[in-house]
């Protein structure tokens, strides 16, 4: 058994050994959109900082309803605690942009 276990051992090795060494570059092409998003975000002095109903409401310059609404969508990255309706500011921007995109797009 622990001739067997050896050769296994061995041969494990010598394939580690015969590998040639690859370097493999990933080229993935960034969106002006993602760029500026990452940008901003190096920025934040905490991007997980949460953000209240109030908070939403006064960046996006809606009343307290439609901020409501707005935390109930389902494509909102929102989460209740209790009855404390947040939002964490990272993904609050990331969700902003893509909106935005989105409006640029259709007109």
């Amino acid at each position: 058994m622990e001739n067997i276990i050896e050769k296994i051992t061995e041969d494990t090795i010598q394939d580690i050994r015969n590998t040639e060494v690859k370097n493999i570059v990933i080229q993935n092409e960034i969106t002006p959109e993602q760029r500026v998003l990452m940008e901003s975000i190096k920025r934040l002095k905490n991007p997980f900082r949460m953000l209240t109903v109030q908070d939403v409401m006064k960046d996006l310059n809606i009343c307290e309803t439609i901020a409501y609404r707005t935390f109930k969508r389902p494509d909102f990255p929102s989460i209740t605690i209790g009855k404390t309706n947040q939002v964490m500011l990272i993904s609050y921007l990331v969700w902003k942009m893509q909106k935005r995109a989105l409006v640029v797009v259709l007109w």
